[in-house]
């Protein structure tokens, strides 16, 4: 089941991270997954919280700009060449990935985490859930 994260855009300048992060911490919004891709002049920072709209709400109060998109959280196996047998998935289901990056899962069985932007959710969980791959919960990401 696909979850929502929000994308935030930073002017590329010492200490915006950190605001960013200072408005989520001051409103006890919780991070589980965070991603950083930067230019010269600006960022986006990519965040997946234990509550979108209201870091959507609390970011847009403080003067940044914030939008929430689905993403799909799938489980991979935390072992060499456990993410290329799952990007031979995704390959052989003829789904791109627009972009990408891992989190934490506080599991001892094993098992990392990925977090996959797609150009149709809905599609690319239907293809890998028939492949038998895990897509993540936001049970099982927050724990």
């Amino acid at each position: 089941m696909s979850i929502k994260q929000i994308s935030v855009f930073l002017v590329n300048k010492p200490g915006t991270l950190k605001n960013m992060t200072s408005v989520l911490a001051a409103n006890s919004i919780d991070m589980r997954a965070i991603s950083l891709a930067e230019t010269d002049e600006f960022g986006i920072a990519r965040i997946v919280v234990d509550d979108v709209i209201r870091a959507r709400e609390v970011l847009e109060d403080s003067d940044f700009v914030a939008s929430i998109n689905s993403v799909i959280p799938v489980e991979i196996p935390d072992t060499p060449g456990g993410l290329d047998k799952i990007l031979g998935d995704f390959a052989a289901a003829n789904i791109n990935i627009q972009y990408m990056y891992s989190f934490v899962l506080s599991k001892a069985d094993g098992t990392a985490g990925m977090i996959f932007r797609v150009n149709d959710t809905a599609s690319a969980e239907a293809k890998l859930a028939a492949r038998g791959l895990k897509i993540l919960t936001w049970d099982e990401i927050k724990d």
